[in-house]
């Protein structure tokens, strides 16, 4: 027995001794991100950068929401680290080295004040991608009675007046540019919200997080969704009817019933492919440790083979 000891005990001190450089790296990580970007991220961002820094108590990570456009151009002009983008990179972009990371998904949804007269009967009807595009786009839906309503109100569009991603995804949903949006331009998520919030005529897009509570997940922060006539048959079907609750609307855009877009992928991009040790173990934290807040903070997760890959990009 004596022998068996004697043979174990440096073995025990091998694997001691391999194990533990590994550990106090991990533990030493230190230093400083800036991050910058869209609304949509921002929520989830400060998540992960609380959760992240109980591991790495020597880290220290700044975050700003100002719109994706911002995110894409401070990261590109090296003014931050990680630009939090919410939708596809252009091709301008990519040859500027500009180098995205999907991290989560979520969706852009049209509202409405809670207050609305027009709720309950929309909530019957639906509202149609043509008379979306016909007020948004368009602008030859000016007044409530447009959409068969007795009521001659004009219909106050709102939108957003920074460079959004949810802006440019709602656009898109009708193929056109950001830039093409007809409303009252209004800065970032909050500012569109509690704009539609107080106006009973008022009718914008908002980002998910926006518009419901995460600890109730019901839309109580005096937005209502406008819910979409999918097949257009001037009727609410049941199939169509999946905005009671977060975990009824994450679970339509996950089975493809809500488009995409408005729905689409978020990203962390950096200039170039990340070689920061902070930002790589931040992105692999995020793409893994990290996936288990998605759910709970209101966001879409990706499948799994889209995490593996976005994480083997990331190595």
């Amino acid at each position: 027995m004596k022998t068996h000891r004697k043979m174990l005990l440096p073995l025990i001190v091998l694997i001691i001794t391999a194990i533990t450089p590994q550990r106090t790296k991990a533990q030493d990580l230190s230093g400083s991100i800036s991050i910058s970007g869209a609304f949509a991220l921002y929520p989830i961002t400060v998540k992960w950068a609380e959760e992240f820094k109980k591991a790495h108590p020597k880290v220290k990570i700044d975050i700003q929401a100002g719109g994706a456009g911002k995110g894409i151009t401070d990261v590109l002009s090296k003014v931050t680290d990680i630009g939090l983008v919410s939708r596809d990179l252009n091709n301008a972009e990519l040859k500027k080295k500009a180098f995205a990371i999907a991290v989560t998904k979520d969706a852009v949804i049209p509202t409405i004040s809670a207050a609305s007269p027009y709720k309950a009967v929309l909530y019957k009807r639906g509202i149609k991608k043509e008379a979306l595009n016909n007020i948004f786009i368009t602008g030859k839906y000016k007044t409530w009675n447009a959409l068969g309503f007795k009521n001659t109100a004009a219909i106050h569009v709102y939108t957003r007046s920074d460079a959004a991603g949810a802006a440019e995804t709602w656009a898109h949903y009708f193929g056109k540019k950001q830039e093409d949006l007809q409303g009252v331009a209004v800065f970032g998520d909050p500012g569109l919200a509690e704009a539609v919030k107080r106006d009973p005529s008022g009718l914008g897009f908002n980002n998910i997080v926006y518009i419901y509570d995460t600890k109730t997940n019901k839309p109580t922060n005096g937005l209502v969704p406008v819910p979409i006539d999918l097949n257009n048959n001037g009727k609410l079907d049941p199939d169509e009817n999946f905005y009671n609750d977060i975990d009824q609307l994450i679970a339509a855009i996950v089975a493809g019933k809500y488009p995409s877009p408005p729905a689409r992928d978020l990203y962390f991009v950096t200039n170039g492919k990340p070689n920061n040790p902070i930002v790589k173990a931040f992105l692999k934290y995020i793409l893994t440790d990290g996936q288990k807040y998605v759910t709970e903070a209101g966001y879409i997760k990706l499948s799994k083979d889209k995490l593996k890959k976005e994480l083997d990009k990331a190595k």
